[in-house]
């Protein structure tokens, strides 16, 4: 890629949240819809002035074989992700936000496909009763087991002791796109009471090739509620995550804590007065996870 040239005008870059019909409820994203000419370092200039915890960037992709297969000439994209800090694979709040976003803009509703560094994902935008909403595929999950060393500093890095974690809803690395720690709090109140050492876990993140750390709380069979932690990325923590749902509804359906068959939802934001929900789909015979939810600009 290639900078900007000299005195090309900044990129126009919308601002939409993801995750909630309400501006000001789930995770908002920056978007730039053509990001042709940009470098490395102009885009990350960009994540860190938008302050968001993701911004993505898009350019519009040639007429690609994988593109013409699926019958998306014309609508598929190569897209990066950057937070304030550095770059990440992939970021679904971002992918739901973008794809809402080009449909706004005159694309309208359909089906796109993003090649990112994560791999190609598939996105469908619908738009009933006027409320637009995507569903992203995402690429084969795996979920691997974590060490017991590795599991302690996570503990002590939250000052979470290990009774109050929820012994049905094992501690586990799961993928998605990117990597996250799934540990589950025993109650609500833990989940509520997030304070911890930004550096340590930082530290501890980039060690095991973490996105976020996914806490999670079941409330009912197939309801949860979720924070996510996002050190390595500059942010305290992500108020609506859905690289990070799609990794967890691979982790739900390995271990059997749901049917192979499912919808689950995930509450998250509440905490931090930016509800959101997020809608994970199962298929059985399908390991690809899809997440679903509402997306809308922020005016200003």
């Amino acid at each position: 890629m290639t900078t900007n040239a000299p005195g090309a005008a900044s990129p126009a870059v919308l601002r939409y949240t993801a995750f909630s019909a309400d501006p000001a409820g789930g995770n908002p994203a920056g978007i730039v819809l053509d990001a042709a000419g940009l470098d490395d370092a102009a885009m990350l200039g960009i994540a860190a002035e938008v302050g968001y915890s993701e911004s993505a960037f898009l350019t519009p992709a040639p007429d690609s074989a994988s593109a013409s297969a699926s019958g998306q000439a014309g609508r598929a994209y190569d897209v990066r992700y950057f937070s304030p800090q550095a770059e990440v694979p992939f970021c679904g709040h971002a992918t739901v936000a973008a794809a809402v976003a080009l449909a706004e803009h005159g694309a309208g509703a359909g089906d796109f496909v993003f090649s990112t560094r994560a791999g190609t994902v598939p996105v469908t935008v619908t738009d009933a009763d006027g409320a637009p909403r995507a569903t992203l595929t995402s690429v084969e999950p795996h979920v691997d087991e974590v060490t017991a060393a590795d599991l302690t500093e996570a503990l002590a890095s939250l000052d979470w002791p290990a009774d109050d974690l929820d012994p049905a809803l094992p501690p586990r690395i799961a993928y998605a796109g990117a990597r996250h720690l799934i540990l589950a709090a025993a109650t609500r109140e833990r989940l509520a009471d997030l304070s911890y050492d930004f550096e340590r876990l930082a530290a501890l993140m980039r060690r095991l090739d973490l996105t976020t750390v996914q806490l999670v709380w079941r409330e009912k069979d197939l309801t949860f509620h979720v924070r996510d932690p996002f050190p390595v990325g500059g942010v305290v923590e992500d108020p609506a995550t859905g690289a990070a749902a799609a990794a967890f509804g691979a982790y739900a359906r390995e271990l059997g804590l749901v049917p192979a068959q499912s919808e689950l939802t995930l509450h998250q934001g509440a905490d931090m007065g930016r509800p959101g929900v997020l809608t994970v789909n199962l298929r059985d015979g399908d390991a690809k996870v899809r997440v679903s939810g509402a997306a809308v600009r922020i005016e200003g």
